[in-house]
């Protein structure tokens, strides 16, 4: 089992109605979500906010760091 996780939620993530969470039985399939999760919130978002995929043992986090 594989989760994805979203733990620094900023205010555009919260109003998106986005997950913080997810559950994945294949890594694959988890990676891919949160490298799209990543890539619209990069793209879709105020721009305050970079975020970036990590990989951490079975989990895949999706971290918040400073803006462009």
């Amino acid at each position: 089992m594989y989760k994805v996780t979203v733990p620094q939620q900023c205010g555009c993530f919260r109003r998106s109605g986005k997950d913080a969470e997810s559950v994945f039985d294949d890594k694959d399939a988890a990676l891919m979500h949160a490298t799209e999760m990543a890539e619209m919130m990069n793209d879709n978002f105020c721009q305050k906010h970079m975020f970036n995929v990590v990989e951490d043992g079975n989990n895949l986090v999706v971290l918040m760091g400073a803006g462009r």
